[in-house]
């Protein structure tokens, strides 16, 4: 998975994406997940190739926001997400510190 710190219009389509995917990595590698967010933070666009067509998945909060990093701290980042990463941003958790809170310790 790879995570777009620039905020996206909702209303773009995967196409679209797809083109922002392009002009950042120069291509769309199959089977890497592309997520974006919007300036709220509220929602998210997942595009996937897969091989053979590009997949667009939308999911929207009611109340709160996900956990999205500002492009200011992108640098500080990792550029993909792990697998537990993305299930932990999708459900609105503090992903940035699933290594700290994999473990419980004495302060």
């Amino acid at each position: 998975m790879w995570l777009a710190v620039n905020p996206v219009d909702m209303r773009a389509g995967s196409n679209t994406l797809l083109a922002r995917v392009v002009e950042v990595f120069g291509a769309a590698q199959s089977h890497h997940g592309y997520l974006f967010a919007n300036a709220k933070g509220t929602r998210l666009k997942l595009i996937m190739h897969d091989g053979f067509g590009l997949w667009c998945a939308a999911r929207r909060l009611n109340q709160g926001r996900f956990m999205w990093p500002s492009a200011s701290a992108a640098g500080t980042l990792p550029a993909a997400l792990t697998r537990a990463q993305f299930d932990a941003l999708v459900l609105s958790l503090p992903w940035q510190r699933l290594d700290q809170m994999s473990v419980i310790t004495r302060v």
